[in-house]
C-alpha cells in the first residue's frame, strides 16, 4: 500500500492535544522514533513524546515547506513554531528534516528528526545562549 503522504502531513500540520489518540492510524504499533532527545520504539511511547510536547509548550504548530518521496521512504523539510515560559512568551521557530519509512500497510515505521538542538534551540535560550553563541564564535573559522 502506498502511504497518503498528504494526509499524513495535514494530520502534523493540524495537530492538536485531541489529536495524538490518533497517531495508532498513521504510526505502526512497533514504529521507531528518535529526534535530538528521545529515542523509542512503539505507537504508544511516540504518543508520550507529542502528549509531553503540548504539556511543554504552547500554540505548536508545524508547517511542511519541503517533501522528498522514493519508494518507501520521505523526507520531509518543516518548521516547527511555539511559545514557551523559558523564551518568555515570545514565539520561537524551528527548522528541522525528518525521515520516514513505511511500512507495508503505509503507515510510518520508522521516524527520524534531524535538527540543530545548539542553533534551533540552546542558543535561543536566555542564560546558556551567550555560552553557546560565545563557543559558535571561537570555533567559526
Amino acid at each position: 500500500m502506498t502511504p497518503d503522504l498528504d494526509r499524513l502531513v495535514a494530520f502534523y500540520e493540524t495537530l492538536t492535544v485531541a489529536d495524538v489518540a490518533r497517531f495508532p492510524e498513521f504510526y505502526t504499533d512497533d514504529a521507531y522514533f528518535k529526534d535530538p532527545f528521545n529515542e523509542v520504539r512503539g505507537v504508544a511511547a511516540v504518543q508520550a513524546i507529542f502528549v509531553h510536547m503540548f504539556r511543554q509548550v504552547r500554540e505548536p504548530r508545524f508547517v511542511v515547506g519541503e517533501r522528498l518521496v522514493g519508494g518507501d521512504a520521505a523526507m520531509l523539510a518543516w518548521d516547527f513554531s511555539f511559545r514557551a515560559t523559558v523564551f518568555r512568551g515570545r514565539q520561537e521557530t524551528m527548522r528541522g528534516v525528518t525521515h520516514l519509512r513505511f511500512a507495508a500497510d503505509g503507515r510510518v515505521a520508522y521516524h527520524r528528526d534531524y535538527w540543530d538542538a545548539a542553533e534551533e534551540l540552546y542558543m535561543k535560550l536566555p542564560a546558556i545562549g551567550c555560552v553557546m553563541r560565545g563557543l559558535r564564535r571561537a570555533v567559526a573559522a
